[in-house]
C-alpha cells in the first residue's frame, strides 16, 4: 500500500532524473537516429528509448513510447494510497484522446491504428457507428463523444473528476487543471507558429505547481504532466530522424 509520503519521495527522486537543458542540447546535436539512440542510452533519456533500434520505423517509435508512458503511469499509481490509484491509471489514456478523435471524425482508420493491439478494435467497417471495443473497454468513458468530438477531452476530465477523492487541496488541482486548459487553447490559437516558448512556459508553470504541492496528490499529476512534455519532445526528436534521415538539423 502507497502513502503520499512514499510517493513524495519517489516523485522527487524521478523529478530530480528528468534531462536538463545540457542532456537536450547534446540530443539535439546529434544527425542521425542510431547516434541520438547511443547518446539517450547514457544518459537520462535511457529509460525510455528502451526497445527503439535505429532501424525502428516512426510509428513502431511512437508505440514503444506509448508503452513506456502507460507503464510509467502505472508505476507511479503503485506509489500513491489505493484511494488515489484510479485517478491516476486514467492519465494512461492521454495518448489515445487523438486516435478516438480521429475516428469518432469519421476520417479513415490509418494501418497503424489497424495494426495496434489497442486501436485495432475501435476501428470499425461501419462508418459512423461507434465500435463496442470502445463501449465495453478501458476506454468507456469516452464513448459518449463518438457523436461529438470535440467532448472527448472534456469527458476525459470529467472521468478524472470522478475518480479523484475529494481529499487534498482541491485549489491545487483546480490550479493544474486551468493551466493545462490555458495551454491547449493557446496551443491551437491559429496566429501561434511556434510551439515551443508555449510549451517552455507551461514546463516552468508546472515546475513550479510540483514544488508547491509537497504531500499533496495533486504532485503526482504535476509531474505526470512534465513526463508527458518530456516524452513530447523527445519523440520530436527521434521521429524527426526517423522519418527524414539525414535531414540537416537546424541550427
Amino acid at each position: 500500500m502507497g502513502s503520499l509520503e512514499y510517493a513524495q519521495a519517489r516523485l522527487s527522486s524521478r523529478h530530480g532524473e528528468r534531462p536538463d537543458d545540457v542532456a537536450w542540447r547534446r540530443l539535439e546535436h546529434v544527425r542521425e537516429l542510431a547516434g541520438v539512440l547511443d547518446v539517450a542510452r547514457n544518459s537520462a533519456f535511457r529509460t525510455w528509448v528502451g526497445g527503439i533500434s535505429a532501424v525502428s520505423t516512426p510509428h513502431e517509435i511512437e508505440a514503444v513510447l506509448r508503452e513506456h508512458w502507460r507503464g510509467h503511469v502505472a508505476e507511479v499509481a503503485g506509489w500513491m494510497p489505493d484511494e488515489w490509484r484510479g485517478a491516476v491509471l486514467w492519465c494512461a489514456v492521454v495518448p489515445d484522446l487523438a486516435v478516438v478523435a480521429h475516428l469518432a471524425r469519421g476520417q479513415a482508420a490509418l494501418r497503424w491504428m489497424r495494426e495496434d493491439p489497442l486501436y485495432r478494435d475501435l476501428v470499425d467497417a461501419q462508418t459512423g457507428t461507434c465500435p463496442a471495443a470502445l463501449g465495453s473497454g478501458p476506454l468507456a468513458p469516452l464513448a459518449a463523444g463518438w457523436n461529438d468530438p470535440g467532448r472527448i477531452v472534456p469527458l476525459w476530465r470529467a472521468e478524472w473528476e470522478r475518480r479523484a477523492p475529494a481529499e487534498g487541496d482541491s485549489g491545487l488541482r483546480a490550479e493544474l487543471g486551468r493551466t493545462l486548459v490555458a495551454h491547449l487553447a493557446a496551443f491551437h490559437d491559429p496566429v501561434v507558429k511556434d510551439g515551443w516558448p508555449l510549451r517552455r512556459a507551461l514546463q516552468a508553470r508546472l515546475t513550479l505547481l510540483f514544488r508547491r504541492a509537497m504531500l499533496d496528490p495533486a504532485a503526482a499529476f504535476a509531474y505526470l504532466a512534465l513526463i508527458a512534455l518530456d516524452l513530447e519532445r523527445l519523440r520530436g526528436e527521434l521521429l524527426r530522424r526517423a522519418a527524414f534521415p539525414g535531414l540537416p538539423l537546424v541550427a
